[in-house]
């Protein structure tokens, strides 16, 4: 069941707020009060390391690494093995918690888990600050140039790399 919360959600009246200073505690709290409902419509379970994972990834709007990731676990006593990581990142994704950032071989917590939404990540090549920006239009103009084609796309993953405004200042 998909909940349009736009109306009450930071980053969807701001998208660029990923790339700001800004009350990312909120971010944070909001979508793991929503993992949990979410996970429990599923008839999953969010597991202690799984709901650790969540919150490291959603400690920063960086992605990171499956190793990152277990390094961190490691370190709080969860296990140092690769499969503790994988297995808690793969779930994520599964339910809509996390996505897969292809270009940085990496994962980022959703910002709008439980929404039918479209993203397109924008990756700063300096930082790796990943900001999930709205990208329905892009979808349907995918869409409709491969049904010009015949093909019916599934799924789809935008990626853009370039310089958030920080580093767009630092440089200038």
């Amino acid at each position: 069941m998909a909940h349009d919360h736009a109306s009450d959600c930071p980053a969807c009246q701001e998208p660029a707020a990923a790339f700001a200073r800004h009350d990312h505690a909120h971010c944070a709290q909001d979508v793991l009060e929503r993992a949990d409902g979410l996970v429990a419509l599923s008839g999953a379970r969010l597991t202690p390391v799984r709901r650790r994972v969540l919150e490291i990834l959603l400690e920063e709007h960086r992605a990171m690494g499956a190793y990152d990731v277990l390094k961190r676990l490691a370190a709080e006593g969860y296990g140092n093995q690769p499969p503790v990581a994988y297995r808690a990142l793969e779930f994520l994704v599964e339910q809509g918690l996390a996505h897969r950032v292809r270009r940085l071989n990496a994962f980022t917590a959703c910002m709008h888990p439980g929404e039918a939404h479209a993203p397109a990540f924008l990756i700063c090549r300096l930082c790796n600050t990943v900001a999930e920006a709205p990208a329905a239009t892009v979808r349907e103009a995918l869409d409709s140039a491969a049904g010009l084609l015949g093909f019916r796309v599934e799924r789809s993953t935008v990626e853009a790399l370039g310089l958030c405004p920080s580093c767009q200042e630092q440089a200038a």
